[in-house]
């Protein structure tokens, strides 16, 4: 990489009169070429539907594929129930250390049915062998979020409510993520009755946490802190170069794959991708997410070297 921009400075020198490519040109030329390669992903697996919102803090790009399009938000809906959580902590309506009894009896939200989860599939053992003790809710926060828990998180929902996660996102001002009902409650979904997210919505909460602008920068650090120890890395990490971390939230279920993540690469700036799938039945794959991971790093990677390119030896961003 570096030999090559090089030899472009060289080259640009050599032709008098000629100019770098403008940093418009060098996006347009990133963004196009990330639209073909996301095609040609689509195609591949087959997907029906697909979303991404992507933002750099380093190159300051911004893309959308799709990014308004509802899907079913699977796990990925974990993040507003985390948010929720936190935001009873920030106002000292509830503490991390609060002891919460686990049990697996929950109300659906159709006629306030009862329902249980199958615990055969339930992600976590140590909440799932918790029946019936307590655990603290940030143990539970923890386990909702890096193992992906579904009783965890049905117990958080129950504790704080879903009118409380969807205040917390409608004072951060996050449209496209909608919290109705906890997880595997099938009397709902048969009725219809889903949670949504867009690919917008998701972006808009990870670079709230990104920035520190979640409650507090405490909060947003903790925040932070959980989804770094992400346990499930076949989505966006799957994509990446060696040595990166990322901040993430997956959501995996017959027919949709997702990722949610913010990106640490070395000592660039991080940057925030949300990646939907939707497929037919049978036909998806998750390795999809990883591809269309892989292809925003390179576009991203493309662009830094143009911004190296058009800087002769010893200059200095402004």
């Amino acid at each position: 990489m570096r030999a090559r921009a090089v030899r472009s400075r060289a080259a640009l020198r050599a032709r008098p009169g000629s100019r770098a490519a403008s940093p418009e040109a060098s996006l347009a030329r990133s963004e196009n070429s990330l639209y073909l390669s996301i095609q040609a992903v689509k195609r591949k697996h087959k997907l029906e539907r697909l979303g991404i919102a992507l933002y750099d803090s380093e190159t300051r790009m911004q893309w959308s594929y799709n990014g308004d399009a509802f899907f079913h938000a699977a796990s990925t809906m974990k993040l507003a129930v985390l948010v929720g959580v936190f935001r009873q902590v920030f106002r000292k309506e509830l503490e991390l250390g609060a002891p919460v009894h686990v049990r697996n009896r929950f109300s659906s939200l159709i006629e306030d049915e009862a329902f249980s989860l199958d615990l055969d599939r339930e992600a976590s053992p140590e909440v799932a062998g918790r029946l019936g003790k307590t655990m603290s809710v940030k143990d539970l926060a923890y386990q909702m979020i890096t193992t992906s828990s579904n009783l965890a998180t049905n117990l958080l929902i129950d504790l704080v409510t879903i009118g409380v996660i969807q205040k917390a996102l409608d004072e951060l001002r996050v449209q496209g993520i909608e919290v109705l009902r906890g997880v595997d409650d099938e009397k709902a979904f048969a009725a219809g009755k889903n949670n949504m997210v867009t690919a917008h919505g998701l972006l808009r909460l990870l670079r709230l946490i990104s920035d520190g602008r979640v409650y507090s920068p405490e909060i947003s650090a903790e925040l932070l802190e959980i989804l770094l120890d992400q346990r499930h890395k076949s989505g966006i990490p799957a994509g990446l170069p060696g040595g990166a971390h990322v901040a993430h939230k997956t959501g995996n279920i017959s027919t949709v794959h997702h990722d949610a993540g913010i990106v640490y690469i070395g000592k660039r700036r991080p940057y925030a991708a949300v990646i939907l799938t939707q497929s037919a039945a049978g036909v998806g794959s998750n390795t999809a997410v990883a591809e269309v991971s892989r292809q925003i790093y390179s576009a991203l990677a493309s662009l830094s070297q143009s911004e190296l390119d058009r800087r002769e030896p010893g200059s200095q961003a402004g």
